[in-house]
């Protein structure tokens, strides 16, 4: 059968990144508390292409994936980057896989149990060098310290999100950076509140305010104080509760 992907391109065109996006895959995660965790990812797979080339072969992406069922996390990432470059005759190779993770958390006065999601996602490229970073949200609440100030009574909260995205030398627990983030807002978001720990939460945000700014240089502070952590960024967003725009901060580490 003819192969029209390999067949020449008169426009002289180098493709950077082409692939496939949005496969829905089982992926095994490690989990501090209970060694490994089974999730669903979206993954990303994506190789550079020649000028001289028409197209790539889509099809071998899957059969990668196919490959290495139930052996996809974060210790094959580059052994799968290695094989995409090699099948696909590719200078440079991307893998992006998003998922869910769950972490159970007690309450903090009834110790009621509950399960908490985390968005995390692993990118992998291998061009002329090897590059990893892992990125993890973490939903988090503020309380306004401006709102606190100017009151006579209570002060405006939201819930939010912190983002952090960063490189690292040795192994790198996902709790740990959820730890670092949590620790850096005004409180923590739980699944399950019975009435004790919504006082509890609400009466220790209110003794912690903080604005995006405040969250966002204390993950940095913790962050850079890690050793082990070569690089990293930090984003938060509010969702306001009485604005009608979301309030946003931004550092990163420069190397």
């Amino acid at each position: 059968m003819i192969d029209i992907q390999n067949q020449a391109d008169h426009r002289n065109i180098e493709i950077e990144k082409v692939g496939v996006k949005n496969i829905k895959y089982p992926i095994i995660v490690l989990d501090r508390k209970n060694k490994t965790q089974h999730t669903i990812a979206n993954i990303n797979m994506y190789v550079n292409l020649p000028h001289h080339f028409k197209g790539t072969h889509m099809s071998r992406f899957i059969e990668i994936l196919n490959e290495y069922r139930g052996r996809i996390n974060i210790k094959t990432l580059f052994t799968i980057i290695d094989e995409m470059k090699e099948k696909l005759n590719a200078k440079s190779a991307h893998l992006e896989i998003e998922f869910p993770y769950f972490i159970e958390k007690r309450a903090p006065v009834s110790k009621a149990k509950g399960l908490m999601e985390y968005t995390c996602k692993f990118c992998a490229s291998h061009n002329e060098e090897r590059d990893l970073y892992i990125q993890v949200d973490v939903p988090i609440t503020t309380l306004c310290p401006c709102s606190k100030e100017i009151s006579q009574d209570g002060a405006h909260n939201q819930r939010g999100k912190a983002s952090v995205k960063l490189r690292f030398e040795k192994f790198l627990w996902i709790e740990d950076i959820i730890k670092y983030v949590e620790e850096s807002a005004s409180s923590e978001v739980y699944s399950l509140l019975k009435r004790s720990d919504e006082k509890f939460v609400t009466e220790k945000a209110y003794s912690n305010p903080m604005f995006v700014e405040d969250v966002v240089r204390n993950v940095a502070s913790k962050l850079d104080a890690d050793t082990n952590i070569t690089w990293f960024s930090v984003e938060a967003e509010n969702f306001e509760s009485i604005h009608n725009h979301n309030a946003y901060a931004f550092v990163e580490k420069k190397v």
